[in-house]
């Protein structure tokens, strides 16, 4: 039986969502193999060839190091060392844990001397080789943008969590000391991160940090933002780079009006296109922008742009597509909550970056295997829940390799036997219903967070004495 939806989640517009059939038996072991089947060792030695430095390869490899994190990720066990006792199990043990025998000091040793770097590139490598199956199926009611814009990413940047006072530098510290700072470019229609990059430095300026990285973004990509992007030099930037920028409007712009493209205007709102001269001429040149203006019941909003063609971005298709600048926010949540990045295994900066990439990883693995999901039920990506699909993705992962382990050694001991065992779908966690993975309906108005005192005494490694030598050998190695 086909239940409509009552009412539309923030995501989706009303009228957009598809029926579900809540009933509905959905494979899940299709999309388990994504992860292992493109985190490769081929992949991680011709990373490691190409970016290594000192770093050299003993018992603890360095796919056997990012393998190691993967499984850290997905199985989330109390601490490094109950992972560390998963690769040195025998018979039995779980194949998604890397078989690496030797003791837990040959590891720390090891992981504190690869440099964030390293596992950058794996990233970056891991994205360009699952980037295929990547389908464009998310923000599906804003398809025409993909005709007139190659690629729509969202950017922004966030602190993760206060570490616990493990490291010898910490052991006098009164405050809370953050290990670093995320920036993200998340691809809208994928739905997935195309860059994640970390900074040991957790005061580490956000604006600054995606200016370095623009020259790695495909020419004519139009790039979603908050107020903190409109600026005047970054709008400079984009323009140098071919690209373009939907931002909200800071208010210390100063404007001057140029030409009025569109008004529209009805009893209860009003909508107006605006071309603006932007900046002073001190300093930088001033630049043409657009300024898309709306007014209506409890919201007004300003948004800046250099797509100077109503015809490419209309006003209506700005406002919708500033709408989902909140899926970036989404993206830190589904990192912290529900991957547990919130909860740091160890505090060395290289240590912290080894997680933050095997989350990003991960995640990217599991946003592929989503849209393959919703393909399978014939529903959009945002019905499904992240928070409810991950873990079953997890331990569908996790079974399939247990059971694959069994099977080769049933066969090993049975030597010339042709032995025909089950098919997958005996395994509980291979399937599951529609309804248990569907997002649920907020009830009410969302909940605004409040500020919290805490937030004031928070420190970065920088702040702290000795602190400004660790970061240093972060990058150095």
């Amino acid at each position: 039986m086909l239940h409509k939806p009552k009412d539309s989640t923030s995501a989706i517009p009303a009228g957009c969502e598809k029926p579900v059939r809540k009933t509905l038996r959905v494979d899940l072991l299709k999309m388990t193999r994504l992860l292992l089947d493109h985190l490769t060792p081929a992949l991680c030695e011709a990373v490691f060839r190409r970016h290594r430095t000192t770093e050299r390869s003993r018992k603890w490899t360095f796919y056997a190091v990012n393998l190691f994190w993967a499984a850290m990720i997905v199985r989330h066990p109390a601490s490094i060392q109950h992972g560390l006792d998963q690769t040195r199990k025998g018979r039995g043990r779980d194949k998604l844990w890397p078989r690496v025998l030797a003791t837990p000091r040959a590891f720390f040793k090891k992981a504190q001397g690869l440099r964030p770097h390293l596992f950058q590139a794996t990233y970056a490598a891991f994205t360009r080789s699952i980037l295929p199956h990547a389908r464009p199926a998310y923000a599906s009611w804003l398809g025409r943008l993909r005709k007139r814009f190659p690629e729509i990413l969202v950017v922004d940047g966030s602190r993760l969590d206060a570490i616990g006072h493990r490291l010898k530098l910490l052991r006098r510290e009164p405050a809370q000391v953050l290990p670093g700072c995320l920036t993200a470019f998340y691809d809208l229609f994928r739905g997935i991160t195309r860059q994640v990059l970390y900074y040991p430095h957790a005061a580490e300026p956000e604006l600054p940090r995606t200016q370095s990285t623009l020259k790695d973004l495909g020419p004519g990509a139009l790039l979603v933002g908050d107020r903190l992007y409109s600026s005047l030099q970054y709008f400079h930037q984009l323009a140098n780079l071919h690209l373009y920028g939907l931002f909200r409007l800071n208010g210390r712009l100063k404007l001057k009006h140029w030409t009025a493209l569109s008004r529209q205007q009805d009893s209860r709102s009003l909508l107006e296109d605006i071309l603006v001269e932007v900046g002073c001429g001190v300093g930088q040149p001033k630049r043409i922008l657009r300024l898309i203006r709306y007014r209506g019941p409890g919201r007004r909003l300003d948004l800046l742009t250099n797509v100077l063609e109503p015809s490419r971005l209309a006003p209506e298709e700005a406002l919708a597509l500033y709408r989902l600048r909140w899926s970036v926010e989404r993206l830190f949540f589904d990192l912290k909550e529900t991957l547990d990045l919130h909860c740091l295994y160890a505090s060395h900066p290289n240590l912290v970056a080894q997680q933050v990439y095997a989350a990003a990883i991960v995640h990217t693995a599991f946003r592929v295997a989503q849209a393959g999901i919703a393909k399978q039920a014939r529903v959009l990506p945002e019905q499904l829940s992240p928070a409810k699909l991950f873990p079953k993705l997890a331990l569908a992962a996790n079974d399939h390799c247990v059971v694959q382990v069994y099977a080769l050694k049933t066969r090993a001991l049975n030597p010339g036997v042709a032995i025909k065992f089950p098919g997958w779908h005996v395994i509980p966690s291979s399937y599951t219903t529609l309804g248990a993975i569907l997002v649920q309906h907020r009830k009410g108005p969302r909940r605004r967070r409040k500020f919290s005192e805490a937030r004031k005494r928070r420190k970065s490694f920088a702040h702290l004495r000795g602190g400004p030598g660790l970061l240093k050998s972060v990058t150095d190695g």
